[in-house]
Formats: C-alpha cells, structure tokens, sequence
C-alpha cells in the first residue's frame, strides 16, 4: 500500500535537490528519497521530477510514500499500559511500572513496543529494529508519558523536535531532603559511571546535560519538585538529583535510603513523566497532555502529609 503526501516547498528548503527536500519533509532517508524519485513517484507542480532537480519555494511536492511496515516486536499485552492519544502520525501512551520502552539485552520483561503491537498499532519501521517508533525512553522503574511515532516523517520531526528542545518534558520527583536553593539549574555532565558501567555518573567531559527544577512541597523528610529537562541523558534526573545529594525516594541503585521508601511502601524510585508538549508533527499545531500520579506514588504523597 502507498499514501499520497503533498506539500509547498518552504522558503528555508528553495534550492534543494528533490532528494534533499523529500529527506526533510517527510522523513524518509536520502536512499529512500532517490529511489521514489527514479521509480517516477515524485511529482512538483504536477509534473514527474527526478532526484537532482532543484526546488523552488511555494512549489507544490508530492511524493507516493509506502505505508508503515508492521512492528518486528512481538506483540505482549502489558497491564496498565494506556493509550491517552492516537492519530495517524503519532500515539502517546501512559507506561506503567515495570515496562521498558523497547527490547534490549539483559531485559525480560514487557515493553512498550510489545504492547503496542498487541493493541494492533503499527509504529514508524525508523530506529533501530528493536525501537521502530521510539523517539525517546522512560526507565522501566519510571512511569508516565511517552510519544511514539506511527509514520516515518513523524519519527523525523519528532527526533528533530527533541534535538532541539522543542519538546516540553515535565516530570514530578520526590527527592530525599530539601534542595538548596529550592529552585535551581543543574548543569552537569553526565556519562556512564567508570567503575559500574551499568550505572551513570556526573563525569568530566561527559555529555552536556541540563535540568531545572522547583520545589512544589517540602515534607518534613522529602521534597516534591517539579522537573523540566533540556537533555534526555540516561537516567538523568536520578543522576543529577543524587549528585545534589537528593536522590529519588526509593532510587536505591543511586543512593537513596531504603528505610525512607520502606515507610512509604514504595519498591522504586518515585519520578513520574507528569506532563508531555510537542508541535504535532502533522498539522504543527500545540498539543499537551499530562497523566496523573499511579497508586503508588500518590499513596506515598499521603502518608508523607499524614506525618
């Protein structure tokens, strides 16, 4: 199956080849582009152009572009995986504890791409063949909002949407103690930990990596702070946090104190992707959607104000 795509070509695109210009607009790689251009999918104004053609602003592009391939997950039902949005470019799901995004070595247990499948989505076949449609990760630990792509040029704009820090990522954490100052920019460099490479590390000379914070309650024991990234390292609220000294409640692996999660009944670390905010990648228009606390993460809240 194919699907017709047209589009003006934008000013920033006039002079580009039409190889170029299809890898822009609609996200398919430059091989890809060529090749529809050769096989005569390719018209501009109405007219079959080739691959070296140049372009000029305000021309109409249109391009046959072949329907999304099926997903090569296996498809897993996963509990308490929900669907908060779909259309035909995109799909944002809820994940629930324990659900990693995708496949990796060493995990056994349900993902987000698996269950997907088995709802009978088909997401973007971009990525890696394990992540087709993934354009950013939640820990398994982590639970929250997550976007994926259902079409290759929504996987493009996305993946650009994220390099650029276009996208809004708001996500709650209950760290241990109380921040000083209660506001603040953390600024530090985050790379694999070089005695335990399974864990991350502020490292000199890392990768950049940037999140703000601010104090939304102090409890006597901890502090609810809302948290907005500029980066997406690996882990990295939990590494900044534990680098502060104030480590995600439950976050045992980055030195949180057991005793204080035992109290609260909590059997992870306490961070949730709260609020998600993107330009949709097929009209450009603003869309949000948050997610509200799981079970646990807001039992632990009432027994902390119930102290």
């Amino acid at each position: 199956m194919t699907e017709l795509r047209g589009l003006p070509v934008p000013e920033g695109l006039a002079g580009l080849r039409v190889d170029a210009a299809l890898t822009r607009l609609f996200g398919v790689s430059r091989t890809t582009a060529a090749q529809l251009a050769d096989a005569g999918d390719v018209r501009v104004e109405g007219r079959v152009r080739g691959k070296g053609d140049r372009l000029s602003a305000g021309m109409w592009l249109e391009v046959m572009l072949p329907d999304p391939v099926a997903a090569p997950v296996p498809p897993e039902p996963v509990d308490g995986l929900a669907v908060v949005y779909v259309d035909d470019e995109i799909l944002v799901v809820d994940k629930p504890v324990g659900v990693a995004a995708h496949p990796s070595p060493g995990w056994t247990g349900p993902t987000v791409t698996g269950g997907v499948a088995a709802m009978g989505y088909v997401l973007a076949s971009s990525g890696a063949e394990e992540r087709h449609g993934i354009v950013h990760r939640l820990d398994a630990g982590t639970t929250g909002l997550m976007v994926l792509a259902r079409r290759e040029a929504a996987y493009v704009w996305l993946k650009r949407a994220f390099k650029e820090r276009t996208v809004d990522k708001g996500y709650h954490a209950l760290v241990q103690g109380h921040p000083d100052p209660s506001t603040g920019t953390i600024d530090a460099p985050i790379d694999r930990n070089p005695t335990h490479d399974w864990r991350f590390a502020v490292v000199a000379g890392g990768r950049p990596s940037v999140t703000h914070y601010s104090t939304i309650e102090a409890f006597p024991a901890a502090s609810l702070l809302d948290i907005t990234l500029e980066t997406g390292r690996t882990h990295q609220i939990r590494v900044h946090m534990a680098a502060l000294r104030h480590p995600c409640v439950g976050d045992a692996v980055y030195g949180a104190d057991p005793k204080l999660a035992a109290g609260l009944g909590l059997s992870r670390q306490w961070l949730h992707a709260v609020r998600l905010g993107f330009a949709h990648p097929g009209t450009g228009a603003p869309v949000s959607f948050t997610s509200p606390y799981p079970a646990d993460l807001a039992a632990a809240l009432e027994t902390l104000a119930q102290r």
